[in-house]
């Protein structure tokens, strides 16, 4: 008879291994020596260790499912509970038994982690469904339209949730999407409508700025086509290619007829500068007659100029006021010199001038010799009084003496 430690073979060649409940029969072994019975057996021990040592590693370090696990485990308890091997077998259904509670362990962590999963991806996709109904109201349409295709990207990649709360969530998700796409196909149909308007009426403005192109009335022109560009701009946009198309000929009857008249404006400013350098030398030739010595002759003089003068045409606008300026300046001095001449030429004047005058007088001489009686009387308050009369009258004779005076004398 052979045995171990945890079996031992008897004589007819009965293997048995020693557990807590007692002997158990392993095996009969008939082949050879009980040595090699015990060999035999214990290597097939050794292999349960082997086995079981995997699966603690695979269960521990790899994301073999709990069912998986289990599965495994009944199998190797079986071998076990057969008692076909010799060895330490409680040791083995204690490391089983150990190996269960850490099947279970990780199978309620992964329950924790599935349910905290959920409950993020709930949380996850109840923030895109709030995100996409406050987009659905935006009028950002690029923007919010690329936010809400990035958020159904967003939502793919998350964890589906129990059947009934994903249904939920991704109904209210998508009808947002849905009212977001109804109000932004509605807008750019309005818009389409707007711009198909803008179109319509910019056709008329291009019909009427190319019938103005060829006028050559340059004010009310110009000044209808500045009513055409404010009107374009106040009608809005066309579609882009109507608008570029449109605009192209709109600036093209514009310039045909700005260009025209800058043409023509060119030519008449030349022509009006040569003018002003004539009208400059007439009004030198002007002054030349001041101041007025022989008013005849200035007269006929300026009158000659003046001729020449309205023969001459336009100047500038701006240098107008300057030299219209000057020739007036001449045509005052020979007017003051004919009211002077007139004054003292006239004998009608001049007698009314000298009546005047012997009148002032007279009353001067009157009101000297009662201020001289008034103070001979002793009287200084009646002198005074007269003596401020007799001022005023002296000089009011002064200023008859001065206009007799113009009449020689």
């Amino acid at each position: 008879m052979s045995s171990d430690p945890w079996g031992r073979v008897d004589e007819t060649g009965t293997v048995y291994v020693r557990t807590a409940d007692g002997e158990q029969v392993v095996g009969s072994w008939q082949a050879g020596s009980p040595e090699e019975a015990l060999a035999y057996f214990e290597r097939k021990y050794e292999g349960l260790v082997v086995e079981i040592g995997l699966l603690e590693k695979r269960v521990t370090t790899t994301d073999l499912s709990a069912k998986d696990a289990m599965i495994a485990i009944d199998h190797l308890r079986t071998q076990v509970d057969e008692h076909h091997a010799v060895g330490d077998l409680d040791a083995l259904r204690t490391r089983l038994d150990k190996l269960v509670a850490t099947v279970e362990a990780r199978r309620e962590e992964r329950k924790a982690a599935k349910a905290k999963q959920a409950d993020e991806a709930r949380t996850a996709k109840e923030a895109l469904v709030a995100e996409a109904e406050e987009l659905a109201a935006s009028e950002q349409w690029r923007a919010a339209g690329e936010r809400l295709r990035a958020l159904v990207d967003t939502w793919k990649g998350l964890p589906r949730l129990d059947r009934k709360a994903d249904d939920e969530l991704w109904h209210r998700f998508s009808h947002a999407r849905s009212a977001f796409s109804k109000r932004r196909k509605a807008h750019f149909a309005a818009l389409d409508a707007q711009r198909e308007d803008a179109r319509k009426a910019k056709e008329k403005l291009v019909a009427e700025a190319e019938a103005l192109s060829g006028s050559t009335d340059w004010g009310p022109t110009a000044a209808r086509y500045r009513d055409l560009m404010a009107e374009w701009k106040a009608v809005g946009r066309a579609q882009r290619e109507a608008e570029d198309e449109l605009w192209g000929r709109f600036r093209g009857a514009q310039d045909v007829f700005f260009q025209a008249r800058s043409e023509v404006f060119a030519e008449r400013d030349a022509e009006q500068q040569v003018n002003l350098t004539h009208k400059e030398e007439l009004a030198a030739e002007a002054e030349k007659l001041l101041p007025v010595t022989d008013l005849k002759a200035a007269r006929a003089a300026f009158r000659s100029i003046n001729e020449r003068w309205e023969a001459i045409g336009h100047v500038p606008r701006d240098a107008r006021p300057k030299i219209e300026g000057r020739m007036h300046a001449v045509e005052r001095a020979i007017q003051e010199a004919e009211e002077a001449e007139w004054r003292r030429t006239n004998p009608e004047a001049r007698a009314r001038a000298a009546g005047l005058t012997g009148q002032l007088q007279a009353a001067v001489d009157k009101l000297q010799e009662q201020v001289d009686k008034a103070r001979a009387a002793g009287n200084d308050a009646k002198a005074n009084k007269l003596s401020q009369e007799l001022e005023g009258r002296r000089a009011l004779l002064d200023q008859a003496l001065k206009g007799l005076e113009e009449f020689g004398g």
